[in-house]
């Protein structure tokens, strides 16, 4: 039977989340295959909680843990942290030098796909359109004006650095622009401003196992606020997700076609989101996810369903990747 850490947490808003995935990762792996220890991380505090309720350090010298005097090593990592450091890279480049296997991308591709501007800007090299945006540091004066000049107004005002739309808003009145600006900035360093594209929200599923690649069915995406944000995605009923999306045959096609074309180009392993816009006329890249929400009621597992792929399933395809 193989040890696996489940790490959960981070240091971002999406902490309570990802804790909730961790959990749902070890509810749902193989008990015949795979011993499931959920590892919270927060900062320099990494621990597992025992049946007891003990809180046991972990031992960042080798990445184990010592539980009634047996010292646990694991065989591969489940990486279910949402936001910095399991999807951006720098919790990777640790267990790369541990020499522990993990199930997202590598530490180059979840570093350069988290940075939001980076990553439109090398899937524009691929061919694939992406919105016009604008990146600002907190160190600029922003131009208003200037800004609305160059991008127009609707806008989307978004940390860079960041996933579940914290900190996200739309921009429709100039008088907006600023109050988002600082809104964006509470949450990172950096902030993208871009323009708005009219259409319908797409999200795409791609799993890569033992060498066959799977594209699952396509899901659309209507928020019942202004647009998909932190309360649409995680309050019930605040959003419809219709899956299989209702496109034609051409259509469905293309945006598959796209997301398998994007896994290889960018270097994806395990599961990832693609999330585009469609309009009447063009398929719109906005990003990915390399560590999409994994509950029974996240996207990329109902998709993975309609192909009838379970989510023991779906958590053993990632693992049988890396061990």
């Amino acid at each position: 039977m193989k040890s696996i850490a489940i790490v959960c947490g981070g240091d971002s808003g999406e902490y309570e989340i990802s804790v909730k995935s961790g959990n749902v990762v070890l509810q749902y792996l193989y008990p015949e295959k795979y011993k499931g220890y959920l590892i919270f991380i927060c900062g320099k505090d990494w621990y597992f909680i025992a049946d007891d309720g003990t809180k046991i350090p972990v031992d960042k010298n080798d990445f184990s843990i010592t539980v009634s005097g047996t010292k646990i090593t694991f065989d591969a990592v489940f990486n279910a942290i949402h936001g910095t450091p399991g999807e951006d890279g720098k919790l990777l480049g640790y267990f790369d030098m541990m020499q522990i296997p993990y199930t997202s991308c590598s530490m180059v591709t979840s570093a350069i796909t988290f940075h939001k501007d980076y990553c439109k800007r090398i899937v524009k090299t691929y061919g694939v359109k992406v919105a016009d945006s604008v990146l600002l540091n907190s160190a600029h004066i922003p131009d208003i004006e200037e800004i609305i000049k160059t991008i127009g107004l609707p806008a989307f005002v978004k940390p860079n650095n960041g996933g579940s739309s914290v900190g996200v808003s739309k921009v429709k009145l100039i008088d907006e622009m600023l109050p988002a600006i600082e809104k964006a900035f509470l949450e990172d360093q950096e902030i993208l401003i871009e323009r708005y594209i009219a259409g319908r929200e797409i999200a795409c599923g791609v799993i890569e196992s033992k060498g066959r690649m799977i594209v699952f069915p396509i899901t659309e995406i209507i928020s019942k606020k202004e647009f998909f944000d932190y309360e649409a995605k995680y309050t019930p009923g605040m959003s419809d997700e219709i899956t299989p999306a209702e496109v034609d045959e051409k259509t469905d096609a293309l945006i598959k076609k796209t997301g398998a074309y994007l896994y290889h180009r960018i270097g994806c392993k395990g599961f990832v989101r693609f999330d585009f816009i469609l309009t009447p006329t063009e398929l719109y890249f906005l990003e990915v996810n390399v560590v999409p929400g994994i509950t029974a009621a996240s996207i990329l597992p109902k998709q993975a369903n309609c192909m009838n792929i379970s989510l023991e399933q779906l958590f053993d395809m990632a693992l049988e990747n890396i061990i």
